[in-house]
């Protein structure tokens, strides 16, 4: 159980690798911002259309998948809605802090599921686990580098970025600890919470990346949106 666990944190610190490059960047412009955020919103909505959905349809069916999906997309509005008030004001350093709050929040909802999924397979399969560990690993460095983009854009430290990357890490342990416990619970608690996750990424693609990014620069963020697709079809392709 340790030693899935241990897996688990290390595919969750994926999340933090993908911070750390971001703060390593230093101050971006508005071609690497439009960029970096292109490439988040193609890496999310490829995990949503290739990963989540179909998963949660797989397990739950379209009744608990549009319910999830829903809930999700209502979860991070209202989140949102508490935001502005907690962090009010329209300039573009305040609205990156809050977008970056919320892709935070989105990419906790989807590790959840991820870490169930890891316990699952080891369930199933010594090699099925490690290597759902693995790919789980290597697509949460894009996902880290979602999250800490905005966030250094709005003037947070790199140190504050990393540490709530590293909070946000922790969830695919704690999913996993979670999914041991609920192997033989109904489908349909998991497929709720893929289509969750599902909702309140889309969430975040359609109403906060994908209008950033191509607000600062059209074809890099056209070209990053290309690119993070292209990376985790590769990915879903080779695992």
């Amino acid at each position: 159980m340790i030693n899935i666990l241990l897996q688990a944190l290390v595919a969750g610190l994926g999340t933090c690798l993908g911070a750390v490059l971001v703060v390593l960047f230093g101050r971006m412009g508005d071609g690497t911002l439009a960029l970096l955020l292109g490439f988040a919103s193609g890496v999310m909505g490829a995990v949503v259309l290739m990963e989540l959905l179909p998963a949660s349809l797989q397990h739950g069916g379209p009744v608990v998948c549009l319910l999830g999906f829903t809930g999700g997309f209502l979860l991070v509005k209202a989140m949102e809605r508490i935001m502005q008030t907690l962090i009010p004001g329209g300039n573009w350093q305040r609205l990156y802090l809050r977008m970056g709050y919320l892709i935070a929040l989105g990419i906790a909802l989807h590790d959840l599921p991820e870490g169930i999924a890891i316990a699952a397979g080891y369930s199933s399969s010594p090699v099925l686990g490690p290597a759902l560990a693995l790919a789980i690993g290597l697509h949460n460095i894009p996902e880290g580098m979602a999250t800490a983009a905005p966030l250094r854009a709005g003037g947070m430290s790199g140190r504050r970025v990393i540490a709530i990357n590293a909070l946000v890490s922790l969830v695919t342990p704690l999913g996993t600890l979670l999914g041991l416990f609920i192997l033989y619970a109904s489908p349909g608690f998991n497929a709720l919470l893929l289509a969750l996750a599902a909702g309140a990424m889309v969430y975040i693609v359609t109403g906060k990346l994908i209008p950033a990014s191509l607000a600062s620069h059209r074809f890099l963020a056209l070209a990053g949106m290309t690119a993070g697709f292209l990376l985790i079809l590769r990915l879903k392709l080779f695992f």
